[in-house]
């Protein structure tokens, strides 16, 4: 491990770093079947952090088959809700007494801010977790008042009963690894699911942290393995498991569409919150002083990396240099530094292939003729540090517009008429998030209706509740994260009919 002392990390990450981790498969902590690692790297200097377990295809393996057992035959399946809630309740104990450690991990691996981590990512999971807790013992069919003309006299009861789909395959992405663990974790949990985890390869320290509090709970083994990898082999080997019964997934839309193609060989349930361009959409009565700083978070929370991120915003031309300028104040005065340091607010991409993506498509901007407002650049010589960069008069032409980039670039369009921001919006393969700017109140009521999207934000944006369900229309994928409606997708619905 490559010394990381200026970060003065607590005593717990140190003593957690310090050694290679191992993934977690029936409750025991063990190596690859390969014996191979990889490492994790710190996205603020490059330097490796930890060495990791490589699963792969038979590690996969022993995972699924600990996760049918639990399901099948384990104490999982025949646990009473009550049971499976106190599991969940105390799993969210235990992390919220390790906030501080599982936020500095996030920040180490994940490069974010520590304390926006804290305040957001880690405290939002404890939140759902608990949230998803409250949920087993109200899981519930219905009764059915049948009538059945062909069969004159008979009495018939009919009832539904809600059941866990089985044993769940679950694959995460990297840009907030430990709250979409809790996203993917809980209505599994909840519905009486078992799951084979997969976290991203380059941010799995949080997911394996989690995984020692799973054990400490006292979950049984094998109803939450965790198998940390790469997605063509280990995710790979997860997607096409036959004895898998359902997939979770969210990441890029690219990777969603391989996975579904996988997937149909089995005819798995699958469900899928994938990418984003998301309009954010300032209205000529707009109040500026709330929408700039507002469209700014929009695009430059978490670097960008975020998969509703207001990555197109549209301006009225009466108000365009205004906005653009004050976006550009907002961008020039943010502190670019290590998220292990709460004050810099703008903080590393999580790896060299992310860099050289979101760099290679502000030179695609700056090549179509956007005008380079705020940013453009790298910041240093050492990380993955992108300046928070405005690129000003883009069109729905230019490849930064019609392409997810991930980063914190946001493309600013003119408008002449509020009767074109529908159709402005819908202009996307996606259809993820939106947000309008607007003081009117029939503004929102015109316009909501018409925009494709599965949330939409008024005057805020990337604003999420654990009870609000969170997903996306079009190529944004289908299925619900959070809410109850997140139940649905790990739930199969039986029907019951006696006879009398």
């Amino acid at each position: 491990m490559t010394s990381m002392n200026q970060y003065k990390l607590s005593e717990k990450v140190r003593n957690f770093i310090s050694s290679p981790r191992k993934m977690l498969i029936n409750g025991q902590w063990v190596n690859s079947v390969s014996g191979k690692n990889f490492n994790t790297h710190d996205p603020a200097t490059g330097d490796v952090i930890v060495a990791v377990a490589e699963g792969d295809k038979e590690d996969i393996n022993r995972a699924v088959a600990a996760a049918r057992k639990a399901f099948d035959d384990g104490p999982w399946s025949s646990m009473t809700p009550t049971e499976r809630e106190r599991c969940m309740y105390r799993l969210a104990d235990l992390m919220e007494q390790n906030a501080d450690t599982l936020s500095e991990l996030e920040a180490l691996d994940n490069g974010k801010n520590v304390a926006i981590a804290r305040a957001v990512d880690i405290q939002v999971a404890i939140d759902y977790i608990r949230y998803m807790a409250g949920w087993p013992s109200k899981i519930m069919g219905s009764t059915l008042p049948l009538s059945v003309p062909y069969a004159p006299g008979a009495k018939f009861l009919g009832y539904t009963l809600k059941e866990p789909v089985g044993v769940v395959g679950q694959i995460i992405p990297w840009n907030f690894p430990a709250l979409m663990c809790a996203w993917k974790l809980g209505p599994a949990l909840a519905s009486g699911c078992t799951v084979v985890l997969k976290p991203a390869e380059e941010t799995p320290l949080t997911a394996l942290y989690i995984g020692e509090l799973i054990c400490e709970a006292g979950f049984p083994e094998g109803v939450v393995n965790i198998v940390p990898g790469y997605g063509h082999t280990a995710g790979a080997a997860l997607t096409a498991h036959k004895d898998v019964d359902k997939i979770a997934f969210t990441g890029s839309t690219e990777v969603g569409k391989i996975i579904v193609k996988a997937a149909a060989d089995t005819m798995k349930n699958v469900s899928m919150e994938l990418g984003g361009k998301s309009p954010a959409i300032i209205l000529p009565d707009a109040d500026l002083s709330v929408a700039i700083p507002g469209a700014a978070s929009a695009i430059f929370f978490n670097q960008g990396q975020v998969c509703c991120a207001g990555s197109r915003l549209f301006v009225p031309d009466s108000l365009y240099d205004q906005v653009v300028k004050g976006l550009a104040e907002v961008a020039n005065g943010m502190k670019i530094g290590s998220g292990l340091n709460p004050e810099n607010m703008v903080n590393p991409l999580v790896s060299q292939i992310q860099f050289d993506r979101v760099m290679g498509y502000i030179e695609s901007g700056r090549a179509e003729g956007a005008d380079i407002v705020a940013g453009g650049g790298r910041r240093g010589d050492k990380g993955y540090f992108v300046e928070p960069t405005i690129l000003g008069n883009t069109n729905r032409d230019m490849k930064v517009v019609r392409e997810e980039i991930f980063g914190p670039v946001v493309c600013v369009q003119r408008y002449k008429d509020v009767s074109e921001i529908p159709k402005l919006a819908n202009d996307t393969i996606y259809g993820l998030g939106a947000s309008i700017w607007t003081r009117d109140i029939s503004n929102v009521v015109k316009i909501v209706p018409k925009i494709r999207s599965g949330s939409v934000w008024v005057n805020c944006h990337n604003v999420l509740d654990v009870a609000m369900p969170f997903g996306g229309y079009k190529q944004s994928g289908f299925g619900k994260d959070m809410g109850k409606e997140a139940l649905d997708s790990y739930l199969e619905t039986k029907s019951v009919c006696i006879m009398s």
